[in-house]
């Protein structure tokens, strides 16, 4: 059996990433993290050049990572929320799995996950519900391919402001739309994975879901 995760952060080695490779690990099967910043991989155009062939068209490195999704028995698509929706590389990446649907259905009946990674504190009722939106972008995509999706991992990230060099006096700074009017670069702080309890016992819970769901 083979778990393939796919990371759709641009970020080197970044919470998503992690994350992810804790879903993988605690599958304890044969895994494979794909990065999806080392490869090019155009949106869909909507052509329907797949339909006889099960094999898109645009040729690109879109090609070769959905025959490794094809063949790998689950699937962890994680991504990260800008403008508190699903990223558009990870975006891109799923909608490029649509030539596996085609008269076989290939990826139905598959396990699959999804972690998100927002920097919207979901406590602020304010805010649109990004990493739930992030999640729903994954998980509908599954749903439609008759997938099982077993779970998923919300991830608090880390807003931009607190590394661009003018979080504390932007005028339309992200530290103070979602965090109050007081926040600071300092007050904020960087959040790392590895300290979110509830975020890293959801990733083993995951891998461990994914693990039975192909045993059974």
């Amino acid at each position: 059996m083979k778990v393939i995760g796919v990371s759709g952060s641009p970020i080197k080695n970044s919470n998503t990433d992690r994350a992810l490779q804790a879903v993988l690990k605690a599958t304890g099967l044969q895994t494979e993290f794909v990065k999806l910043l080392d490869y090019i991989v155009a949106p869909c155009r909507a052509c329907l050049g797949c339909v006889k062939t099960n094999r898109c068209v645009i040729k690109d490195d879109g090609i070769m990572l959905t025959e490794k999704v094809r063949q790998a028995d689950a699937l962890v698509v994680a991504g990260f929320t800008p403008y508190s929706t699903l990223d558009s590389r990870t975006k891109a990446f799923i909608e490029r799995l649509y030539p596996l649907r085609h008269n076989h259905g290939y990826m139905a009946g598959k396990p699959g996950g999804a972690v998100i990674t927002s920097c919207v504190p979901e406590t602020r009722d304010m805010l649109p519900p990004a990493s739930q939106m992030g999640i729903n972008g994954i998980q509908f995509y599954m749903m439609e391919e008759g997938m099982n999706f077993v779970g998923a991992v919300k991830v608090q990230g880390n807003v931009p402001c607190v590394r661009c060099g003018f979080g504390d006096q932007c005028r339309v700074s992200g530290l103070k739309m979602m965090f109050g009017q007081d926040a600071s670069v300092d007050s904020v702080g960087i959040k790392e994975f590895e300290k979110q309890p509830v975020a890293v016992d959801a990733a083993k819970e995951l891998g461990m879901k994914i693990a039975q769901a192909l045993k059974t």
